[in-house]
C-alpha cells in the first residue's frame, strides 16, 4: 500500500483553527495568512496571487505534467444591503444559500472602524407581539434584519458607529466535535478540505514522500461566488483534484464515511480516466468509497475549465449532510480523503503524453467500447406465466 497513515489529531486541530477564523468570500485575508503560515511550517514555501489565491508546490522527480490539489479558504456569509429606519440591516447573501439557515445565527459585521457583533431575525420574531404571524413569515432574505449589538435605534444611530452599506457580515460557525466522531458546524464547506490538504501535506513530511511530478497545492478564495480555480492554475499542471463537500441527501448516494467521487456535476462529467484512477486507487489501497453525482453543485474543477485551463479534472469529497446549513461530518471521511490523497499524489504517471500541452495521437488514451462478457443464462429464470 502507500498511503500514508494520517495524523487524525493534526487533522483536527488545524480543522478547529480554521473554523475559528471568519473567512467569507471577500473577506479573506486573516486565513491566508494563517494557511501560508502552516504551510511555511511544514517545509513549503507558498507563493501568493494578488488577492491571496496560495500556490504551495511539493517538489516531484519533474515539473511537466504536474498535479494539483485544490481546496477553498473562503465560505458562505452576507453584506449590509441597507441600513433601515429601525437601525437593523438587510443583507443579501454571500454564495448560494437559503435564509432559512440564517434565522437564529449569530453574527459578526465587520466595518472599517472595526467589528460588531449581532444576530439574524426574521422580521416577525417575538410570539408574544406577533402571535402567529412569526409562524406564517415567508422565508427569504426580505424577510430577515440583523440586530446590532450596541446603541442602535435609527440609522443614524447604526451609521454613527460606521455601520455602512457593503460591510461584511460573518456567521458563527458554532463547531461540535464529538466523541463519536461527528463533526457538527457551519462553514464545514470546505474548511475541512482545507484540513484533509494540510494533514495529506503533514503525512508526507513526516514519511518523507516522493512523488514522480510536482504537486501543486492551490487554496482558492472565491469559489462560493464561482470564480475560484479561474487564475491560479498554471500551464505545467495537467491533473487537478478537487476537495470538496458530497451531499448526503435522500437522491443521493453520497455518505459521510468513506470517501465519496463525484462521476459529475451541474457543468458535466468529471474527466474519465482521471476519476477512474481515484477509483482504482481506493480498491487498490482498501479505502471505502462510493460514487455519486449533483445536479445542482459545482466546485474550483468548474471554474478552472471555464476559464479555459486544459486540465484533467476529479472531486474527491467528503460527505456532508445539510449542505450550506448546519453541516454534519464524520472524522471517517475526512481521514479516508486524505488517505487518498497521499495514495494519489505518490502514485506512477499513466498518461505520459500529458507532460505536452498539445501532441499527436501518439499516445492518445483509450475508453472501453468492446461489449461486457454477459452469463449465458439468467441465474434464476423467470417463472412462466
Amino acid at each position: 500500500m502507500t498511503r500514508l497513515k494520517i495524523d487524525v489529531d493534526y487533522l483536527t486541530a488545524q480543522l478547529k483553527s480554521l473554523l475559528a477564523i471568519d473567512s467569507p468570500t471577500g473577506y479573506t485575508d486573516t486565513i491566508v495568512r494563517h494557511v501560508t503560515e502552516e504551510l511555511e511550517r511544514l517545509g513549503l514555501e507558498p507563493e501568493l496571487t494578488r488577492r491571496g489565491g496560495i500556490r504551495a508546490i511539493w517538489r516531484g522527480a519533474r515539473r511537466r505534467g504536474a498535479r494539483a490539489i485544490i481546496t477553498h479558504v473562503d465560505t458562505l456569509g452576507a453584506q449590509v444591503k441597507l441600513i433601515k429606519e429601525t437601525g437593523r440591516l438587510e443583507l443579501v447573501p454571500i454564495g448560494h444559500w437559503s435564509a432559512r439557515f440564517a434565522e437564529g445565527a449569530r453574527a459578526t459585521i465587520y466595518t472599517e472602524k472595526g467589528s460588531f457583533r449581532g444576530s439574524i431575525l426574521p422580521l416577525m420574531a417575538s410570539g408574544h407581539t406577533f402571535n402567529e404571524g412569526v409562524d406564517n413569515l415567508p422565508i427569504g432574505w426580505e424577510h430577515i434584519e440583523l440586530r446590532v449589538d450596541a446603541l442602535a435605534w435609527s440609522r443614524d444611530d447604526t451609521a454613527s458607529l460606521g455601520i455602512d452599506v457593503g460591510d461584511y457580515v460573518a456567521i458563527d460557525p458554532q463547531p461540535e466535535f464529538l466523541e463519536n466522531g461527528f463533526i457538527v458546524s457551519r462553514h464545514l464547506d470546505d474548511k475541512a478540505g482545507v484540513a484533509i490538504a494540510l494533514a495529506s501535506l503533514e503525512a508526507m513530511r513526516r514519511h518523507d514522500a516522493r512523488t514522480p511530478v510536482d504537486t501543486h497545492w492551490l487554496f482558492t478564495i472565491s469559489e462560493e461566488v464561482g470564480v475560484g480555480a479561474a487564475a491560479i492554475v498554471t500551464p505545467e499542471i495537467a491533473s487537478m483534484v478537487t476537495i470538496d463537500n458530497g451531499t448526503t441527501a435522500p437522491g443521493q448516494n453520497s455518505s459521510e464515511f468513506g470517501v465519496t467521487i463525484a462521476m459529475a456535476d451541474q457543468s458535466g462529467p468529471f474527466d474519465y480516466h482521471l476519476t477512474k484512477k481515484m477509483v482504482d486507487l481506493c480498491r487498490e489501497e482498501d479505502i471505502r468509497f462510493q460514487k455519486d453525482i449533483f445536479r445542482y453543485y459545482r466546485s474550483d474543477s468548474a471554474s478552472a475549465l471555464e476559464a479555459g485551463h486544459d486540465v484533467r479534472t476529479a472531486l474527491i469529497a467528503f460527505g456532508i449532510d445539510a449542505s450550506h446549513g448546519y453541516e454534519r461530518i464524520h472524522i471517517h471521511a475526512l481521514r479516508s480523503v486524505a488517505e487518498l490523497t497521499t495514495a494519489y499524489v505518490m502514485s506512477p504517471l499513466e498518461i505520459e503524453r500529458d507532460v505536452e500541452e498539445v501532441s499527436d495521437i501518439e499516445g492518445f488514451t483509450e475508453q472501453p467500447t468492446e461489449a461486457a462478457e454477459q452469463p449465458t443464462r439468467p441465474r434464476k429464470l423467470p417463472e412462466p406465466r
